[in-house]
C-alpha cells in the first residue's frame, strides 16, 4: 500500500515537474513518512523523479529541436554543480541550505514574474541579456546545479527564471531546457547517491513508475498553456514551496 501512495505521489510530482517544478516537496515529505533517514530520502527522492523528469523533456522534443549545440553547455554546467551539491549531501548537514532554500524560491517567482519586464526596458536601452556570451549564465547553472544537487526544492523555479532572463524570455522554450536540466541535475545526484549507498531502490522505483506516466503527462499539458498562465502557474506553485519551506524551518 505504501509503495502504490508512491507511485499515486510519483504521478502527480512528475506532472508538476514537467509543468513549473518543485514536485520534491511532495514526494521528500513522503519518503520520510515511509522511515527512510533525511539523507536516504534525498537520494531516493533524486532517483526517483530523473526518469519523469526525462519524459517531461520527450514531451517538450518540438521545442527542443535543433537545440542540442546550444543546450549542452548548460547540462554540463548544472551536472557539474550537482555532482558537488551531492557529495556535499554525504559529507555536511543540509541545516544551512534549507533556511536559504525558501528565500531562493521567492527570488525565482519574482525574477519570472519581472523577467519580461526587465528584458523589455534592456532591449529599449540598446540592451538584450539573452545575447549575452554563454559564460554569464553558466556560472549561475552550476550554482543552481549545486543546490539542486544539495536538496533540490524547486530547482525547476530557479532553472527557468535564469532561463527567461539570460536564455530565452520564450517561457514555454526555456520550461523544455529546464527539464533537460532538471533530468540531468537528478540523474547525476542520483548516481552519486547510489554510489554512496544513499537510494532505498523498492520506493525509488515506486516513484520512478509515477514520475515517468505524470512527466508524460504533465508536459503536453504545460504545452498548451499561454506564456501568462505558464508563469502565473509557476509563481503559485513556488509560493506555496516557499510557504511549506518556511514553515519546515
Amino acid at each position: 500500500m505504501e509503495l502504490l501512495l508512491l507511485v499515486g505521489a510519483g504521478i502527480v510530482a512528475g506532472a508538476v515537474n514537467a509543468a513549473v517544478g518543485s514536485g520534491t516537496l511532495l514526494t521528500y515529505p513522503l519518503l520520510l513518512a515511509y522511515g527512510l533517514p533525511p539523507v536516504v530520502a534525498n537520494g531516493t527522492n533524486s532517483a526517483g523523479l530523473a526518469p519523469g523528469n526525462l519524459f517531461g523533456a520527450r514531451g517538450y522534443r518540438r521545442e527542443m529541436a535543433g537545440r542540442r549545440r546550444e543546450v549542452v553547455p548548460l547540462a554540463v554546467a548544472v551536472g557539474s554543480g550537482a555532482l558537488v551539491g551531492a557529495i556535499l549531501v554525504v559529507a555536511l548537514p543540509a541545516s544551512v541550505f534549507e533556511r536559504i532554500v525558501p528565500w531562493f524560491i521567492l527570488l525565482a517567482c519574482l525574477l519570472v514574474l519581472i523577467g519580461p519586464r526587465v528584458t523589455s526596458s534592456l532591449k529599449s536601452r540598446g540592451l538584450d541579456p539573452t545575447t549575452l556570451p554563454r559564460h554569464v549564465l553558466l556560472p549561475i547553472l552550476v550554482v543552481v546545479g549545486l543546490y539542486a544537487g544539495y536538496f533540490g526544492a524547486a530547482q525547476g523555479i530557479i532553472i527557468v527564471a535564469a532561463l527567461t532572463v539570460l536564455f530565452d524570455v520564450d517561457v514555454q522554450r526555456s520550461n523544455a531546457v529546464k527539464n533537460v536540466l532538471q533530468g540531468v541535475s537528478n540523474g547525476v545526484a542520483a548516481a552519486v547517491f547510489a554510489i554512496a549507498g544513499a537510494v532505498a531502490w523498492a520506493p525509488a522505483l515506486a516513484l520512478a513508475l509515477g514520475a515517468s506516466v505524470g512527466g508524460a503527462v504533465g508536459a503536453p499539458v504545460a504545452r498548451r498553456l499561454p506564456a501568462a498562465g505558464l508563469r502565473g502557474l509557476i509563481v503559485v506553485v513556488g509560493v506555496v514551496a516557499a510557504v511549506v519551506s518556511l514553515r519546515n524551518l
